[in-house]
This record gives C-alpha cells, sequence and structure tokens, in this order.
C-alpha cells in the first residue's frame, strides 16, 4: 500500500484507528478510502495472528501515542549457483549474431566508422592528427633518452599504438602513445637489467658514422657479447638487449591489462586517488628532470640505479660541474627560453589560435641545421642523436625468457598506463557527452602494448597534454590518430636519417618544458591544503616517495597511505553531542551551531563513521567522555560503597561512611553526573555493522540498563537493522523493537520523554 503500511498502535488492537485523521495528507487520499484500506488490511492481521512480511517500528512525530510500522520488502533469494551456470551457458553458446556482436564490441571502430559523418568531421580529424604528428616526432626522439632505446623505437611505439587504439578505444579524443612517465618506468627497468647483465649504461660514446641504413646502424651499435642470460645463449649486444628487455616489459604489462579486462578488474583505479596520481606524476617529474640535467649541461656521468636515483644523480652532477660542455650549455638555454617563451604565448593566446604552434618541430629543425653545419659534434664535442634508420625492422618475439625477469616490473606499468588513459579517456567522454566502455578500454590499452611489443616498441598510455591539444585543434574521431600516424610513418620512410647531428641537449630541453603542467603542481600545495588537508598530506608523501625512493615504490607508498588515511578517519571520526534547533524536530552538533537548546534529561550522541572492530574502543570513549559518565565505573563506585555501608551497619553505627544518615543514603548514591535517564544514539551515519559493531551496542545497552538509563537508536539504516536482528539486539522475537529503535531523532527524544522513568536512578 504505497510501498509501505502504517497503522496506529493503542491499548486496544481492535480500536487503533482513532488518531486516522493525522494521516490523510500523508497519502493524498479521500478519508473513506484510506480508513477501507487501512482497516480491512489490519483486521486480517489482526484475525490471523501473522504477519505477511516482517515489519519495523518506528515513532511518528504527531502523536505520543502513535506507532508506525513499516513493512519491508521481501528479497527473492536469488540461488547463485543456478545464476552462474546460466551465465557460463549463455557466454559459452555461440550464434551468428553473438559472434557479430562481439566482433563490434572488440572492435569498436566498426560500429562508428559507418556511421562517419565525412563533411562534418574530415577537416577538424585531419587538422588535429596532423599537428599531434607534428608534435609526436620530436617527442618520441625525445622520449628516448628517458627509456634508454634508440630513437627509432619511439618512432615504432607511437606509429602502432595510435593505429591499434584506432581500431579498438572507445574515446574519441584521447591520444595514445609515447609517454613521458611510462618512459621513465621503462628506463628504470632497462638499466637495471643492462647493469645486471654488466654492460655500461654510459650512452655517450660518439656515434659511428653511416648512411642511414637500417643494417649499418645495427652493425655500428652493437658490440658482441657472449651472453648466457636468462637461460639463452646469444650474442647479443647492448641495444639488442636493451630492446629485448624493453619489449617483454611490455608484453606482460599487456597480458596483464588484457587479463583485468577479462576478470573485470577495472575497479583497481578507485584506489587510485587524484592526490596519489598528481603527486606521483609530480615525483616522477622530478625524476625525469634529474635524468636529463647530465645532457643539459654536456657532462658525462653514470645513469644512477636503484633507490635514491634522485639524490645520487645531484651529487654526481655537482661533482663533475666542472666538466660541463659550453657548447651544450649555451644550446640549453637558448633552447629552454625559446620553447617555454613560446608556451607562455600559447596558453596566453590559446583562444586566438586555431592551433597550437609547432614550437617543438621549429627548434628541432634549426637545432639539426646549426649542429649540422657549424659541426657541432666534431668541434665542441656536442653529444648527438646519431644515425636513425629507415624502414621497419622484421617483426619478433619478446623473448620469453627475460619475462620472469621483468613479471613483477609490469604490474605497477599496466596498472598506471591503464589509470591514465580510463582517466583521460572519461575525462574527455564527459566533457563532450558521449561514454566510454572502461573495460575496452583495457583491451584497447592491453593490445596496443602486447602486438607492437613484436614489432620492437615500448608500453604506451594516454597522454594528457596530446589529449588536450588534440581537443583544441579540432579532433572529432579516432581518424585523426591515423592522420597522426601517417606522419610518424613518414617520418619512419624518409626523414628519419636527418635527424643525426640532432643534440641530444635539444630533446631533453624538450622533455623538460613538456613537464611544466606536472610541475606547476607545487603551486597548487597551499590551495590544495587549504581545501583538504589529508589529500594534501597523501600528494606530499606519494611526492616525496617517488621522487625520492623509486617511482614504484612511490606509487606503492601512496596508495597505502591513502588507504591508512581512510582507516584512520574511521578510527577517529567526529562525535558529538547533539542539541535541539528551536521550535523545530531538528537536531545538530552542539559544538558547531548556536543557540541549540538541550534536551533535559536526554543525551543525544552523534557517531559519524561505520561502527566495526577497528573503532569500537573509540566510540566508547568518546561517548562516556561526552556524557560524562562511564557506566562500568559507576557501577563499581556504587558496589564499593554498597560494601562500606553494610559494613557500617554491621558494627551497629546508622551514619553512613561519610557521615550522612541512613535516610540520606539514597541520594547519596545518585551521582552528580547522572543527568539523564535515556540516551539516543543518532546512527545517520553508521553505514554499517560488524559483529564487534553490534556487541559493542549491546554492551551499552546492558550497560546503562543497570544506572535505569535507556538507550534508544535513530535513524538506522536497513543494513544496521538487519545486522542488530542478526545479532540479537532487539531480543528473539523482537518484540522492544518498537521501544528500542525510532526512525528519527526526535520520535526517540519524545518516546523517552513520555516514559515514566524514576526520579531515582539508582541501582
Amino acid at each position: 500500500m504505497l510501498g509501505s503500511l502504517f497503522f496506529l498502535s493503542t491499548a486496544n488492537q481492535k480500536t487503533r484507528f482513532a488518531t486516522w485523521h493525522n494521516l490523510f495528507d500523508i497519502f493524498h487520499l479521500p478519508a473513506p478510502t484510506f480508513i477501507f484500506r487501512l482497516f480491512k488490511e489490519h483486521i486480517h492481521e489482526v484475525n490471523t495472528g501473522t504477519m505477511e512480511r516482517p515489519l519495523e517500528a518506528t515513532r511518528m512525530e504527531n502523536t505520543t501515542s502513535a506507532c508506525v510500522l513499516m513493512e519491508r520488502k521481501t528479497h527473492v533469494k536469488i540461488n547463485r549457483k543456478q545464476v552462474m551456470l546460466a551465465k557460463l551457458r549463455k557466454s559459452c553458446s555461440c550464434t551468428p549474431q553473438k559472434l557479430k556482436n562481439f566482433l563490434m564490441d572488440f572492435l569498436p571502430v566498426l560500429q562508428w566508422l559507418p556511421k562517419y559523418k565525412c563533411k562534418e568531421y574530415i577537416w577538424g580529424d585531419v587538422m588535429s592528427g596532423l599537428v599531434i604528428g607534428i608534435i609526436l616526432v620530436p617527442q618520441a626522439i625525445a622520449y628516448s633518452l628517458l627509456a634508454g632505446l634508440k630513437p627509432i623505437y619511439s618512432l615504432y611505439t607511437s606509429f602502432f599504438a595510435n593505429i591499434i587504439y584506432f581500431l579498438m578505444g572507445t574515446s574519441r579524443h584521447v591520444s595514445v602513445g609515447i609517454f613521458s612517465l611510462i618512459s621513465l618506468m621503462v628506463g628504470q627497468v632497462v638499466d637495471r637489467e643492462l647493469l645486471l647483465a654488466g654492460f655500461d649504461l654510459n650512452d655517450d660514446a660518439s656515434p659511428s658514422l653511416g648512411d642511414g641504413s637500417l643494417q649499418n646502424d645495427t652493425q655500428s651499435n652493437t658490440t658482441a657479447f657472449n651472453l648466457t642470460i636468462a637461460g639463452m645463449n646469444a650474442e647479443c649486444g647492448k641495444e639488442c638487449y636493451a630492446i629485448g628487455i624493453a619489449t617483454a616489459l611490455t608484453f606482460v604489462a599487456g597480458v596483464y591489462q588484457v587479463l583485468m579486462g577479462i576478470f573485470r578488474l577495472g575497479f583497481i583505479s578507485m584506489y587510485l586517488s587524484e592526490a596519489v596520481l598528481d603527486g606521483f606524476a609530480t615525483g616522477a617529474s622530478l625524476t625525469i628532470l634529474t635524468a636529463q640535467v647530465k645532457y643539459l649541461i654536456g657532462i658525462k656521468i653514470p645513469r644512477s640505479q636503484g633507490y635514491g636515483m634522485l639524490v645520487i644523480t645531484w651529487i654526481n652532477v655537482f661533482r663533475n660541474i666542472s666538466q660541463a660542455n659550453i657548447c651544450d650549455v649555451i644550446t640549453s638555454a637558448i633552447c629552454i627560453l625559446v620553447l617555454v617563451t613560446a608556451k607562455e604565448l600559447g596558453d596566453r593566446y590559446k583562444h586566438k589560435l586555431k592551433f597550437p604552434l609547432p614550437t617543438e618541430l621549429v627548434v628541432i629543425v634549426v637545432a639539426t641545421l646549426v649542429s649540422h653545419y657549424g659541426k657541432l659534434n666534431e668541434v665542441y664535442a656536442s653529444s648527438v642523436s646519431g644515425a636513425i634508420p629507415t624502414g621497419f625492422i622484421p617483426p619478433k618475439v619478446p623473448p620469453f625468457n627475460l619475462m620472469l625477469r621483468v613479471a613483477v616490473d609490469a604490474l605497477p606499468l599496466a596498472i598506471v598506463s591503464f589509470v591514465f588513459t580510463v582517466s583521460l579517456s572519461e575525462m574527455c567522454a564527459k566533457k563532450y557527452a558521449y561514454s566510454i566502455k572502461a573495460n575496452q578500454e583495457m583491451f584497447a590499452v592491453g593490445f596496443c602494448n602486447i602486438i607492437p611489443s613484436f614489432f620492437h616498441s615500448f608500453a604506451t598510455s594516454a597522454a594528457l597534454a596530446k589529449t588536450l591539444v588534440k581537443t583544441s585543434t579540432g579532433c572529432q574521431t579516432q581518424v585523426s590518430g591515423v592522420i597522426s600516424a601517417m606522419v610518424v610513418l613518414l617520418v619512419l620512410l624518409f626523414l628519419a636519417p636527418l635527424f643525426y647531428s640532432l643534440q641530444k641537449c635539444v630533446l631533453a630541453c624538450i622533455i623538460i618544458v613538456s613537464l611544466r603542467g606536472a610541475l606547476r603542481k607545487f603551486r597548487d600545495v597551499p590551495s590544495r591544503y587549504h581545501m583538504n588537508k589529508v589529500d594534501t598530506f597523501v600528494w606530499i608523501v606519494t611526492m616525496s616517495a617517488s621522487a625520492l625512493i623509486s617511482t614504484e615504490i612511490g606509487l606503492l607508498v601512496g596508495i597505502v597511505f591513502s588507504l591508512l588515511c581512510i582507516i584512520v578517519r574511521t578510527q577517529r571520526p567526529r562525535t558529538a553531542l547533539l542539541g535541539q534547533i528551536q521550535d523545530t524536530n531538528f537536531y545538530e552538533d552542539d559544538l558547531e551551531y548556536e543557540n541549540l537548546c538541550s534536551v533535559p534529561k536526554i543525551k543525544i550522541f552523534r557517531f559519524e563513521a561505520p561502527l566495526y572492530y577497528a573503532n569500537k574502543d573509540y566510540f566508547l570513549k568518546s561517548l562516556y567522555r561526552l556524557t560524562n559518565l562511564d557506566p562500568n565505573l559507576e557501577v563499581a563506585r556504587r558496589k564499593k560503597y554498597e560494601k562500606k555501608e553494610k559494613r557500617h551497619l554491621k558494627k551497629g553505627d546508622h551514619t553512613t561512611a561519610n557521615g550522612l544518615g541512613t535516610g540520606e543514603t539514597t541520594l547519596q548514591l545518585v551521582p552528580k553526573q547522572t543527568d539523564f535517564q535515556a540516551l539516543v544514539v543518532d546512527c545517520s551515519s553508521i553505514l554499517f555493522l560488524d559483529t564487534t559493531g553490534v556487541n559493542t551496542l549491546k554492551e551499552i545497552l546492558k550497560d546503562y540498563k543497570v544506572l535505569n538509563i535507556s538507550v534508544l537508536l535513530a535513524c538506522c539504516n536497513p543494513s544496521v537493522i538487519d545486522s542488530l536482528k542478526r545479532g540479537g539486539y532487539f531480543g528473539k522475537d523482537f518484540g522492544s523493537m518498537q521501544e528500542m529503535l525510532f526512525y528519527s531523532i526526535h520520535n526517540a527524544v519524545q518516546f523517552a520523554k513520555d516514559q515514566k522513568l524514576p526520579e531515582d536512578c539508582s541501582v
């Protein structure tokens, strides 16, 4: 009956409808209809002596003798075994329609490409694709320094990632490809494994001259080693082994992502809060900046490995600062000045520019020409990129023997790659009013790693900067990704050798300037602290651990610390005594609001957290402190006093231990602290109870009952009520439930006022 069955309770069950007129307005029904429905249903229950469904009691505010019983819906028990079997049969069945749906879901391009509006979308997609392609080329070459690999592999990565995401991605705007943070994580693993294999990490040796062909580059950059590494006997050089590690790491990370998609483990990303991600990105940015300093000033120092890389690198930089290459220092200063100025002007006048200025490409072209014709490598020993081969290397299966060595490293890489991609996809989808499939994004990113790993590519992810550029230049669909891939392909096939004379310090400048957004997070610390102090501490801890220890450890520390903050906040939540707002039926915190009225003889206690094993003691301590009464201590005090009285009476002394007459003993037994007769617990903020929580409420019910203080629960949600029922809080037959559980605080207060409690509350 309108979702709930209400009936009134008086002394006689047959005359429960004396105050029915108070309920007409609630249901907006004519009086006869309401009375007939209510009377008919209630008489049936009275005559049969049974209730068709379990009822729960609360108190109404309109009348002191009225009680409202709310009917709970009966939930049909689900046979989970049968449901699982049905789902399994459905998923294992194969029909043409189901096969078609699977293919359409697995390759979303088949859904949206036939509906592509060429006249509306093509111009924006072509423009954004060209701009992103122009940005991708210099960034790909630059980020190869972070990954510890040759520039050609970065170009491969950018090409294949755009093609595969075009086929499998559900976001229209996100830009997937090489990303500085992912490149750093790959580079750290590559450097560690190279060091363990006995290779020299110094990559500043003068490159051999060549015609830019693939064969010459492969021969000139490979020093033969007879190695037995991870179970494989092979003659493999440093470059060969480095790309083998990178592809093995990428393949395993992709497998993890696909498995997470199959088992629908995308919820893992929920544990990476915004504060953790921002702190992780900022800490990693400091590590990236530190790794590029040696290229900026042209000194040759070993690439630091292990924990504390940032500190060790800076120590080595200052120790070798006297060896700085003046040519690299001047070039770096000019490039940073030009790049930062162009970026600032672009940000200031972006509303007037139809597309961002290709500053990186201009800097690279000019710097390459100056380096080539000025012979900076030969005259000033400035380190240059070296020969970049053209064409594609034949595909090769990632070395499975190396996968076990990098299996642990691939897990954080897979999670970070997925989280950044899904976060950016959701941001774009929300902004442009369409939906994405997070699980399909997991598959898309996973295959963006698995398939390219066979083509000498390393891990990819969505990148914020390129995504923002993509949206600002009119991107409509992932057709723009194909255009970007074509630009990269043009460089791969024809233009790559032209970057031979490009100085590494120029690439380092491009990387450092691209970190502006992450490094600007330091400016947001005061406003972040003002908004939420706990999130600020999470950001600081994550950033510090990522920078000072390592990126992987920093991410783990950030997750653990943020979870600990949540646990601590539920262990020591806010507690308060409530007062009544004048002339209303509402109650609020006495310490937070002025002009609240205390309710005589009644204490109203609020606990703003779930009640479970970890905060049970804090719940009791807060309750005893705020009510100024510990029932256990009070009972012990009274028992001790009674023993003293008995000893005096046995001696024939008619005066008490305090010099009072026996007639005054009762007053002496009543402590000054017991200034209330009822305790109302506001359960509106208690989300759930575990076994310890139920036992805690039963404990205070028992302890206060000894002092003749009634405990009333108000505003309990259905989950809490069910836990109390299962825990036996209301007794075996729930007979006292109507006198212990109330729909609102005011109902409980009115009930407590109507109770005829004796003025003497002694034991």
